[in-house]
Parts: C-alpha cells; structure tokens; sequence
C-alpha cells in the first residue's frame, strides 16, 4: 500500500470517518481544485444568502464548513458510477456543519417496529406512484425546526384522506407539534408514538389555514369537538427489511408511508438514486414513501422530503429498493382512517 499524502476526516452517523483522497479514482490536483471551487462557491453563497457577512469568526466557520463539504462531495461522489447514480455538491445546507445540520434537521427517532410477517401481494405494477392520482400534496418547508416527524405522519394522513374520496387538503402539522405531548416539538419526536397519541386521543386534525405552520413549538389550539376535522382509526409500524417487495404492496394497497431513514448524507444531495453510503445504523429523520419504479436498470422508492422544493429532485429523494439503502424499511408506517 503506497503513502497517502492527503486525507480528509467525515462524521457520519455519529461516527468518524478517515479515507485518503489522494487513492483509486481521486487525484492530489482534483481535491486541491475542488477547494478552490468551494471558496468560490462560499462567496456566491455568501453573497446570495447575506450580503452584509463580515470577515469575523462566523464567516470563518461558514468558509471552513464549505471547504468541509467540498471534500465530503469527492468522497460521496467517488463511489462507482450507476445509472442515475445520487449526485452531491453545494445546496443550501452547504453553510453548515455536520453537527448544526443533524441538530436542526435530523431530529426524528423511531421505536422498534414489528418484523412484516404478512402476505406479499402478487401481480404488482412495475411503476406505482401516488402523485399521479392527485393524493399527494405539494413538498412542504419545515424550516429551521426538527419537525419532519410530524411532516411525515400529516402527509400521510391528507393523502389517505384524499384516497377515501375527500378533497386533497393540507392539514396542520403546526397543530401535531405543539399537540402531541408525546413528543418534543422542534426539537424532534418518533412517528409511531405521533399515531398512537392521534389514535388514543381521538384528536381531530384540522386545516394548515386554520392552524398555519410557524416553524416554532407553541402552545396547543384547542377545537370544539363538533369541529371538522381527520381522525386517526389505526395505524401499523412494521420493519420490512430483506422484505421490500412487501412493502411495495403495502403502499399500493394503503397509501403513502412513513419511513424514518438515515439521512446523514443527504445535507450534500442534489439528485438521482442514492444507492451507496447510506448507513442505516443510525435513523434520524422521517420522510413519506409515495412511490417506486422497477421499471429501469436501477429500482427505487419515490421519497417526499420535508426541506422544501431546491433540495434534491424538486424536494424528492430517490432511493435504490433492495438492500435497506439508509434503513428506509427498518421502521415503516400505514395510515387508517
């Protein structure tokens, strides 16, 4: 083994990780171009997202995050090439470190889910994806707040609402937040005790424009119970790990999903099937399954994310069905209502 001249240092997952980027497919000349590039990108950044930064110890660490994630993207993009293959590079997460973007984003956790031991169900369509029966609502923004949990569970509650027959509507993940006393607000919550505080306490779940989102953990609005609103009959959590076709049926036959993934990788995203270095050791952050297509070279699951319409394929992630890629099967949700 020759001497390696350059090495870079990665958090993931909690962990540390060292590569040489000077072996296999990266060169000395490629990272050191690559640095150059962030700072001009930190500077076109910088401009965009504050013109009045100063050169003062936080515009310092802004530089040195983007230099960090200058040399994540050579790793994350030195893995071989598939068709469609996840691309990473500078998004608005760029300005961050690791750490402040797992304590902003990654905030959900999940309980440990029953093994699915039903039936998978035969005859699946190759391509399935719930948006194009208009049930899916437009990505939505959770801003500088750890509230995918409840982005998720709400998207899948207006979608099977919409699947019964009712109008397509935004409902209020304000109103889970500051709510659900099982959870912490902003500063995260599990899915799968959100349902089971929907269904034990009978809580109608009302209109986004009735209780608009405020990217903040506030004090809960109470409803007459003559009010209208969503009720939660049930709900499933199941772990369909070795077991994705299953899922499969699973989403055809009742809608939309909750999954709570690793997506330690994803502050670097900008498109295509992830396929590679995407744990699953450690799951941090829900997201609402919506889709797949095994129609191509490289199967995937159509994922809505919750970090608004210029992150990744128009706020969607892609990720390879087979293999648990980022644990996407390792804690899964269905809606009933």
């Amino acid at each position: 083994m020759g001497c390696c001249q350059l090495f870079a240092v990665i958090l993931f997952a909690g962990g540390t990780l060292v590569f040489c980027l000077s072996s296999g497919n990266v060169s000395s000349s490629e990272v050191r171009t690559t640095l150059n590039d962030s700072a001009v990108d930190f500077e076109s950044f910088r401009k965009r997202s504050n013109p009045k930064y100063e050169v003062n110890s936080e515009t310092f660490d802004r530089h040195l995050n983007f230099q960090n994630a200058a040399l994540r993207h050579i790793y994350l993009n030195s893995f071989p090439t598939e068709p469609q293959s996840a691309k990473y590079g500078i998004n608005q997460f760029s300005g961050l470190s690791q750490k402040e973007f797992r304590d902003l984003y990654l905030r959900a956790f999940s309980d440990r889910a029953l093994v699915f031991s039903g039936l998978t169900i035969e005859g699946l369509p190759a391509k399935f994806d719930w948006r194009d029966k208009a049930v899916v609502a437009p990505v939505q923004n959770q801003l500088a707040c750890g509230s995918c949990w409840a982005f998720s569970v709400v998207g899948a509650i207006q979608s099977v609402c919409a699947i019964k027959g009712s109008q397509l509507e935004q409902l209020s993940v304000q109103q889970v937040l500051d709510c659900s006393f099982t959870n912490e607000g902003c500063n995260g919550g599990s899915p799968s005790q959100t349902l089971a505080w929907l269904k034990q306490t009978r809580v109608k779940l009302v209109t986004q424009s009735e209780y608009p989102y405020k990217a903040k953990t506030g004090i809960c609005q109470f409803f007459s119970q003559s009010h209208d609103g969503v009720v939660v009959k049930n709900f499933t959590v199941h772990n369909f790990s070795g077991q994705e076709e299953a899922m499969m049926g699973q989403l055809v036959e009742h809608g939309p999903l909750v999954a709570v993934v690793d997506a330690v990788s994803w502050q670097d995203y900008l498109g295509g099937i992830i396929q590679h270095h995407c744990s699953s050791q450690w799951s941090n952050h829900a997201v609402l399954v919506v889709g797949y297509d095994t129609a191509g070279e490289i199967p995937y699951w159509i994922v809505q994310n919750s970090w608004g319409t210029s992150w990744g394929n128009e706020g969607y992630v892609y990720i390879k069905i087979g293999g648990n890629i980022c644990g996407v099967a390792d804690s899964v949700a269905a809606v009933f209502l």
